[in-house]
């Protein structure tokens, strides 16, 4: 992947893609990231990008003209225009499912603003889009940039040393990460979870998950309206108080219930409890809403309820 960071300020944006991980990826021909400085395409003789606004107000606006020309040089040398992206306050906001949109780019171009801002101009002829990192405003679009080519570059096949080293991180799948430890087993009086020092590995995975649930239901819990979450996952949230508060977690756990039923001659509150290990008053909750489905017929409680099979079986 090739990504071009368009600016005024290149030997900035450089000083941090010279360090680290990114300057690994570079040297490694992992992924192909240039600084491109806009000013030696201004027509002034002064060098100047930039110019008082139309109709008043603080500040300067870079022109439209030098940046327009530096990017058409950029896509006429490569024969080729890359997807270009405005770093602005006023875009869409960064998150993990963008960055992923993003990095399956073969290439980016990114725009960063200086200043008041842009001429309006630019940003009609040629951006793509416009990205923001979060509701503030900074200096200039340099740092962005930086924000989203370190988002993007450690995506890139063989940039990490596997996949799972940004999978499992937070926000990849809509969760945040879990927990993590290092030598020495007790510091301060505060103790490693004991499962982690086990190396039974398919249960330390089990208590990352657990941890990855708790943490985003208690930080971020809107993020788990779009997670992908199996029928163990949300009887988990379940024990905590706080899913009450989100009712699209109880609609998911009844789809995922709705499929078992169906394969049941019959159901009850009480065999569904023990069948999901969960409480009885959400067992009842949850056959409830599979009734007002169609999924199961009406029943008195604590009594059998009756499962309508499919048409197809030819009978309800």
């Amino acid at each position: 992947m090739r990504i071009d960071i368009l600016t005024l300020f290149p030997a900035m944006c450089e000083a941090v893609l010279s360090e680290s991980i990114l300057k690994r990826a570079r040297g490694a021909g992992l992924i192909d990231v240039f600084c491109r400085d806009i000013r030696p395409y201004t027509l002034d003789k002064h060098h100047r990008v930039d110019d008082s606004p139309y109709g008043g107000g603080y500040g300067l606006v870079m022109q439209a003209q030098p940046v327009c020309d530096c990017f058409e040089a950029l896509c006429a040398e490569l024969g080729t225009r890359p997807h270009l992206v405005y770093m602005s306050p006023a875009g869409q906001t960064l998150t993990q499912q963008k960055a992923r949109e993003l990095a399956s780019l073969p290439h980016l171009a990114l725009l960063c603003g200086h200043y008041e801002g842009m001429d309006e101009r630019v940003i009609e002829e040629i951006v793509d889009e416009e990205v923001s990192i979060g509701d503030y405003v900074l200096t200039g679009g340099e740092l962005p940039a930086l924000v989203l080519t370190d988002c993007i570059a450690r995506m890139q096949p063989g940039v990490l040393a596997a996949d799972e080293a940004f999978e499992m991180e937070s926000h990849y799948a809509s969760l945040l990460e879990y927990p993590q430890y290092t030598k020495p087993p007790v510091w301060r009086g505060r103790a490693v979870p004991e499962i982690l020092l086990t190396g039974h590995h398919e249960n330390v995975r089990a208590w990352q998950r657990r941890q990855m649930l708790e943490r985003t239901l208690l930080r971020r819990p809107d993020l788990l309206e779009t997670a992908e979450l199996s029928a163990a996952d949300v009887l988990y949230l379940y024990t905590f108080p706080q899913s009450d508060a989100l009712p699209f977690l109880f609609e998911r756990l009844t789809d995922c219930v709705e499929q078992y039923v169906r394969t049941q001659k019959k159901v009850s509150p009480t065999s569904l409890q023990r069948k999901l290990k969960t409480d009885y008053a959400l067992a009842v909750r949850l056959l409830d809403a599979l009734e007002k489905r169609g999924v199961v017929s009406a029943y008195e409680k604590g009594r059998p309820r009756d499962v309508l099979l499919h048409p197809e079986q030819g009978e309800t």
